[in-house]
């Protein structure tokens, strides 16, 4: 992670974007730490170990947290490549202009229609989840109406926010980033230290989730802990035309996103397994909802209401930048005429420069959905068990585009770069990539065709309508959008800064 050694100057932000075809338009009011927070809040350590901790423990035991070092050290290498992009195309809607520059508008347009469902039904998912906590917070029982509305309340205040502006977007990420940190590091730290029921062996200890057959295949299984835990870094690179300097910030902040998170996974996962009363019920299955009754075992009720404070923050900030994400690229896909209603779409308030049509729809969609699983509960597990394989795909997309590039030529031309060590670590995040969809994408061993399938046949739904309309409508066409001109913007990167670009093959 190094600055061209030969590259004398920057060009400014304004000249960047008009090398790349766009206008100025946004408020460049997000530092460095605002853009962390965002991508921080976004991948929420606090949101996916809450959620993933009993099941991992179930499946594979106590050393499926190996996991989070496992995963997290492959999507920092996804990072790295990423942050090579966005230094040379900082701008909105990260991953569909990163997949349209290195390769096509066609392949682009499918790339980021799965990734807008994808975040579309994990926005949904979020908002459901964090119902749940907010029930807890204000002693209201939880059924199918009472986890609607308050689901729509979270929904509805986070797009109150967002069409504040990106000061009040900043200001709420970085709220939301202290209450993670608190929630996950400061909690993980105190159960950890104070709360210890367990030796640190445990980890290596695999209590008997393997039964007569492999510990290998129960490991395998548990996967899903760091698998749903490490994206929402690309976050950062959405918002990118909101941040200064973002060519040199952005890259820096997806970095930071996947380290501290990782850490703080690691913190939060270990204290819950350490301070668990009756680890072994947890395991067996026999304790569904666990980290209730650590917290209450360990903090008092008092404390466990604390948490839940932080909790509710945590999430709604979660859905705050799910919401801000998907709606720059969405913006950014209608900014290019890729979309119906694309003018709608493209629209910019020239009060809170932001994007406020593509915001709506980054609401009403996850609120739809919300009111199809107050119809049919079990609808939630369908509808979102294809988003982290749609998400994977996506990102492998942008990595497998990046690779095909370097083989053609492209040296990376933004302030970020990896310099030698490029090629290496894209073939690397590419393996680590295709790996963790196979575990994502393999069926499972239930019998029932649909609940072992159903990610597959999620994702298949999205590609298959996606597909249709691509070749039915051909927004590609009707586009003017460059597309597949990497190296050619390098060259005229190096030309206005007075680089001298490294020797092609």
């Amino acid at each position: 992670m190094t600055t061209h050694p030969d590259q004398p100057s920057e060009l400014s932000d304004n000249e960047h974007l008009r090398v790349l075809g766009y206008d100025d338009t946004f408020n460049r009011s997000m530092s460095l730490w605002a853009n962390f927070a965002l991508g921080f809040t976004y991948l929420s350590p606090l949101v996916g170990v809450y959620s993933l901790f009993a099941l991992a423990l179930t499946v594979g035991g106590p050393p499926s947290i190996w996991w989070l070092l496992i995963v997290g050290g492959g999507q920092l290498l996804v990072s790295l490549v990423f942050g090579e992009v966005v230094s040379q195309y900082p701008i909105h809607g990260g991953i569909y202009p990163w997949a349209r520059r290195l390769w096509s508008r066609r392949y682009a347009w499918m790339a980021a229609w799965v990734y807008i469902w994808a975040m579309i039904v994990t926005i949904t998912a979020v908002a459901q989840y964090g119902a749940g906590f907010a029930a807890s917070l204000f002693g209201i029982t939880l059924d199918a109406t009472s986890g609607l509305l308050l689901a729509l309340a979270l929904l509805l205040i986070a797009l109150v926010i967002n069409f504040a502006g990106t000061t009040w977007l900043a200001r709420v990420a970085r709220i939301g980033l202290a209450a993670e940190l608190i929630g996950v590091i400061g909690v993980g730290l105190y159960l950890l230290i104070f709360q210890r029921q367990q030796e640190f062996s445990v980890f290596f200890d695999t209590m008997g989730v393997e039964g007569d057959g492999s510990y290998l295949t129960a490991f395998v299984g548990a996967a899903l802990a760091g698998l749903f835990l490490f994206y929402g870094f690309e976050a950062c690179g959405d918002v990118a035309e909101e941040v200064a300097s973002p060519a040199r910030q952005v890259p820096r902040a997806m970095v930071l996103t996947i380290l501290v998170g990782g850490v703080s996974a690691l913190f939060s996962f270990a204290g819950y397994v350490m301070a668990a009363p009756n680890l072994e019920a947890i395991v067996a299955g026999e304790d569904a909802d666990p980290i209730p009754g650590i917290l209450s075992a360990t903090l008092g009720d008092v404390g466990a209401k604390i948490f839940l404070v932080v909790a509710v923050t945590a999430f709604l900030s979660c859905v705050l930048s799910l919401q801000a994400a998907a709606s720059r690229l969405l913006f950014s896909f209608a900014r290019d005429g890729m979309l119906p209603g694309h003018r709608w779409l493209a629209k910019v308030s020239p009060k809170s420069k932001v994007p406020v049509n593509a915001l709506i729809v980054a609401c009403t969609i996850p609120a739809v959905i919300s009111v199809l699983v107050w119809i049919n509960p079990a609808l939630l597990y369908p509808v979102t068990a294809f988003a982290v394989l749609g998400i994977y795909v996506a990102f492998q997309m942008v990595v497998l585009a990046s690779l095909r590039q370097r083989f053609k030529g492209w040296r990376p031309a933004g302030p970020f770069s990896l310099g030698a060590f490029g090629m290496v670590v894209n073939i690397l995040a590419l393996a680590y990539g295709i790996f963790a969809m196979y575990l994502l994408a393999t069926p499972g061993a239930s019998g029932d065709f649909v609940t072992d399938w159903v990610v597959l046949i999620g994702l298949g739904i999205v590609l298959g309508t996606g597909a249709i309309y691509l070749f039915a409508a051909r927004p590609d066409a009707k586009s003017t959008a460059p597309a597949g001109d990497a190296i050619a913007v390098a060259d005229e990167i190096n030309r206005r800064t007075g680089s001298i670009p490294t020797v092609r093959k």
